[in-house]
């Protein structure tokens, strides 16, 4: 058979099998009984459309959602609120009071913990546990002053360092002026100009804490500046106000959030060292920072470093709680750990 005859045959199949299709079409009818309409429910499609999504709410609900965190939250709000209303419960002692033994009249000092003195006594005969609560008040002032004061500064001056290109050089000139001294000896020099004094401590705390956040703010403005669309709200006559407070701030919140829960333990940690060192707070005014130094001094003595112990266990137990929380909010708060 030839190629000629084989493609005639071809065609005459192909022919055939579009005239059955054709002839079956043709044979069935379409009828109303073949479909069926779909209800529709306007309230339903709007449910359907709106995500309900809403940023506070998935990052609460992801900073909750660890038991550890929630231990944590609870365990540091359980021991602050017990640090302030320490001094309203019955049978406190007065923290800078001696107490001195009626019978001999002499001092109580040294004295181990027991069931009137829950926390021992000093040298002098002064209450521990007392010293201990009213010095955790001192230092978590110094801590949280420090902190506002970290994030209003550090946020403001960022802010501007990083959005106005002509305030960039006067601000990198004041950041390298206070980063080439180092913190730990211009805040000793401070102190130590200055009289010792609770206000003394804010101010040296208040005075270089922002610096590393502005320097952290100002380069992730840098990242976000010349973004799309900043560019484009620039474009429609937004002010430079709006576009760093409603486009790059809500960028940065786990930054600022992480920078400043990390601000609170690094002031009591400062003000600790300070103090240890004899910069601080004067003996009368009662810290975490003199009773570790009085602690310090007493260690060598296996039967008084109970005087020690519990004041570094209560700044440790801050601190890390802190630190803790701080990440644990940090990662709660970046969308991309939202579902």
């Amino acid at each position: 058979m030839g190629i000629f005859s084989q493609l005639h045959l071809k065609n005459r199949v192909y022919e055939n099998m579009a005239a059955d299709l054709e002839t079956s079409a043709t044979e069935e009818q379409v009828t109303d009984d073949m479909f069926k309409l779909a209800n529709h429910d306007i309230k339903e499609a709007e449910q359907t459309a709106f995500s309900g999504y809403s940023y506070w709410k998935s990052t609460l609900k992801v900073f909750l959602g660890s038991k550890v965190t929630v231990f944590i939250l609870i365990f540091l709000a359980a021991l602050l609120l017990f640090t302030f209303i320490q001094p309203l419960l019955p049978n406190q002692k007065d923290p800078i009071e001696i107490f001195v033994n009626p019978e001999t009249g002499i001092q109580y000092k040294n004295v181990q913990p027991n069931s009137e003195f829950w926390f021992g006594t000093n040298t002098i005969g002064q209450d521990l546990w007392s010293r201990i609560w009213s010095g955790t008040r001192t230092s978590l002032f110094i801590g949280l002053c420090s902190g506002v004061a970290t994030a209003i500064i550090g946020i403001a001056a960022g802010c501007v360092w990083g959005y106005a290109r002509k305030w960039d050089r006067l601000f990198t000139e004041i950041y390298n002026i206070f980063d080439n001294i180092p913190y730990t000896v211009l805040r000793m020099l401070i102190t130590y100009i200055m009289r010792p004094s609770l206000g003394t401590m804010i101010f040296v705390m208040c005075l270089t804490g922002w610096i590393g956040m502005a320097k952290y703010i100002r380069n992730l403005i840098l990242i976000y500046r010349d973004r799309e669309f900043n560019l484009a709200s620039r474009c429609l006559g937004s002010s430079s106000f709006k576009i760093i407070t409603k486009n790059i701030l809500p960028q940065l919140i786990s930054v600022i959030m992480l920078e400043t829960a990390l601000a609170i333990p690094g002031a009591i940690g400062s003000e600790v060292f300070l103090t240890y060192i004899g910069l601080g707070l004067p003996v009368s005014t009662p810290s975490l920072g003199n009773l570790i130094d009085e602690g310090r001094a007493v260690m060598m003595v296996a039967s008084q470093r109970y005087q020690l112990f519990f004041p570094v266990i209560v700044v440790s137990a801050i601190t890390i709680s802190f630190y803790a929380l701080g990440n644990a909010f940090a990662d709660a708060s970046d969308p991309r750990n939202h579902r």
